[in-house]
């Protein structure tokens, strides 16, 4: 028998939220005399574990939770923490798609955008759709993008507690975006990753020449990155979280021990063996089993 954690993480300001989710699992949980829960953070995250799991325990659970504003995941003991994280860059570890950002410095934010949101919900094929929004780009001079992510690039909320906390406990942390390294080479310093891999614009030293470098990073590029990391550290697929918002970042998700939609397109998020709609990526920890004393500052 494998043993599972049933944890669930609720934004720490909103009590009313964690003590309704704390009861209605607590119900699932009696139901099958199981002990009170170990709370991992107070009004924020706890947990139960199950010695067995029948197959209606995950749909008692998010039909337990389904109307609260908190997030879940029902995750094998054996093996929680995780030995890599794999990391799409944009709307995941950063709180914006840089191309459309890049875009509205082009004046052609909503032309972009529009084939972005197709891309990430798997209607268009990545790499084409890359290409043609990148040639959109062609004559925009190069101090927009450190413009760009001057004033508009931010990490969103608990990016950099999830990778210093992942890094101080030995594992290694991956940024891998479909994006570009002008973008990935400065969030990957910023957030704490060990390494980046994205895209690289060309430039001809004053202007975007509205092409990128082959071979193009995309979906398949980004589960190759999560092999082979994994190979390096000598481990397996199983040792990783994987976490991403769009559909190229489905095989990784998948592959990974641990993958994480976050507040993800539909197609990621039905697939997806946990997802973060309501709280931070502090979550991720929490669903490592991390306690929130533990995580880094």
């Amino acid at each position: 028998m494998t043993a599972y954690a049933l944890t669930f993480v609720a934004n720490p300001d909103d009590k009313p939220a964690y003590r309704e989710a704390l009861l209605m699992l607590g119900r699932v949980a009696l139901n099958r005399k199981l002990p009170p829960p170990d709370v991992l953070s107070g009004w924020e995250a706890a947990e139960w574990e199950y010695p067995d799991v029948d197959g209606e325990l995950r749909q008692e659970a998010a039909a337990a939770v389904a109307e609260l504003p908190v997030d879940w995941a029902l995750t094998p003991v054996g093996g929680r923490r995780k030995k890599l994280l794999i990391a799409d860059m944009d709307s995941t570890i950063i709180n914006v798609e840089c191309l459309d950002e890049l875009a509205d410095f082009a004046g052609i934010k909503a032309e972009i955008a529009a084939i972005t949101e197709r891309a990430m919900r798997g209607e268009l094929e990545f790499e084409p759709a890359l290409i043609e929004r990148v040639g959109k780009l062609k004559g925009l001079e190069l101090d927009a993008l450190q413009r760009c992510y001057d004033e508009r690039v931010q990490l969103n909320p608990g990016a950099y507690t999830l990778v210093k906390t992942m890094a101080a406990n030995g594992a290694r942390c991956v940024l891998v975006s479909g994006g570009f390294s002008f973008f990935t080479s400065r969030v990957a310093k910023a957030a704490g990753f060990h390494e980046d891999r994205a895209n690289t614009l060309l430039d001809d030293g004053k202007v975007l020449t509205g092409d990128v470098a082959r071979p193009i990073l995309g979906r398949e590029a980004k589960l190759a990155a999560l092999r082979s990391e994994a190979v390096k550290l000598g481990v397996t697929p199983e040792d990783a979280l994987a976490i991403g918002d769009g559909a190229n970042d489905l095989d990784m998700i998948k592959a990974a021990g641990l993958g994480i939609a976050y507040r993800a397109k539909p197609i990621v998020a039905a697939e997806a063996q946990a997802k973060i709609e309501h709280t931070s990526l502090a979550s991720a920890l929490f669903f490592q089993g991390y306690r929130r004393a533990e995580f880094a500052a």
